[in-house]
């Protein structure tokens, strides 16, 4: 036998009239008037089958159907409430998940700040937080699997992702304490061409990496890379074993380490930079609410 379907505007009248057992009452808390009350109340109990109130001079109470109907009542309405205020949230960007992809070096800077300023204004949303490299960031954001990236150098030749800079810095020199120009607070680049380099490979950072062989260029050499790993974290921590030395973001200096020294360096002409990134086609309101949460991209 096929299940009746139950306008809820019906059953929101049942549910006020079960709690007023007044016509006239529940008419005016629904702000109609009596005659189009007691005609859906009429409408309802057709589609049921039974009476729903026993209506009696001077006296209006629920039958045994209308008892049983009236719980399952509330909840078909709460459940449509809650519905509603959920997809209002979606719809707004004030709840869901966002998903956002960051190079390892911007925990150290932008991430906290950003994260935490984004979590005050929107506290129910979810975030999935994914370390990864920038150029897997670049394909993660074509295979739509993380919503937004945070990655060091955007590159130029990607016409579908749109890009924000939030942080730009200097370059440094990551030296053993034990290196002869770690004693010195600015180190010209020209007298590290005969060290060996620890870098980051080129496939997760191309215009990073190519940012320093250029400053290297500039100074008269080519970087003679002896050893790659794909975190700061570990190149400092080769440089730390004397594998070579590096050249890295200004915001690597956070990176405690104590056989790692972190000099100035001379020319200094190259500043990195930072950028949030994501589709330019994206209907996502949370990535709308965070680029609106991203101040002024800061500089060091």
């Amino acid at each position: 036998m096929e299940r009746p379907v139950l306008p809820l505007a019906q059953l929101h009248a049942f549910v006020v009239l079960a709690e007023e057992l007044h016509f006239g009452h529940a008419a005016a808390r629904l702000g109609i008037a009596q005659p189009p009350l007691s005609q859906q109340i009429r409408r309802l109990e057709d589609k049921v089958g039974h009476d729903l109130f026993s209506r009696e001079p001077g006296r209006v109470a629920l039958t045994a159907a209308g008892q049983e109907l009236l719980p399952a009542a509330r909840r078909a309405l709460n459940d449509l409430a809650d519905g509603l205020a959920a997809a209002r949230a979606i719809g707004s960007g004030q709840a869901g998940t966002l998903r956002i992809g960051f190079a390892a070096s911007l925990a150290l800077t932008v991430l906290p700040g950003l994260l935490r300023g984004f979590r005050e204004r929107y506290p129910d949303v979810l975030l999935d937080i994914r370390e990864m490299t920038s150029a897997p960031q670049i394909e993660a954001l074509h295979e739509k699997t993380i919503d937004v990236g945070l990655l060091r150098e955007p590159p130029d030749d990607e016409p579908d992702l749109a890009f924000r800079t939030v942080l730009t810095e200097p370059f440094v020199a990551v030296l053993p304490t034990v290196h002869p120009l770690a004693a010195q607070r600015t180190v010209e680049l020209a007298r590290l061409a005969d060290s060996s380099f620890v870098l980051l490979p080129r496939e997760v950072g191309p215009q990073l990496h190519d940012q320093i062989v250029a400053l290297c260029a500039e100074a008269g050499f080519t970087p003679r890379i002896a050893q790659h790993a794909v975190e700061w974290q570990t190149v400092c921590a080769l440089v730390e074993t004397g594998l070579g030395i590096s050249l890295a973001p200004a915001s690597i200096r956070r990176i405690r380490l104590k056989g790692v020294a972190f000099r100035s360096i001379q020319p200094n002409t190259t500043r990195t930079r930072a950028a949030m990134a994501w589709r330019r086609n994206e209907q996502n309101p949370l990535v709308t609410n965070l680029l609106e949460a991203v101040g002024n991209p800061p500089h060091k």
